[in-house]
């Protein structure tokens, strides 16, 4: 992979991820004001469901940022497991 390719995929990633994060700041914000509203007519199952989607596509993008990583560790000749990060 190269250089650029593996910035542009890392870039797209990041986009989704805070387009993902945002949209669940958006649906609490719709959610809280049409709840209120509505009252017994609001349809929490169909809100709750697409929280749930959400939360998939978040999942994703984490799965394809490790994967990403592993694939560039590789390409450089590093094993999966062999990189520690330092804390602190």
């Amino acid at each position: 992979m190269t250089d650029s390719a593996e910035s542009r995929a890392r870039k797209a990633l990041n986009r989704l991820r805070r387009a993902m994060e945002k949209a669940l700041i958006d649906l609490d914000a719709l959610e809280s004001a049409l709840a209120s509203a509505e009252g017994e007519d609001f349809p929490r199952r169909a809100y709750a469901g697409l929280r749930s989607r959400i939360g998939e596509v978040l999942e994703f993008t984490d799965d394809e940022a490790t994967r990403l990583q592993e694939k560039v560790l590789q390409a450089g000749g590093l094993e999966h497991g062999r990189v520690r990060r330092r804390t602190g």
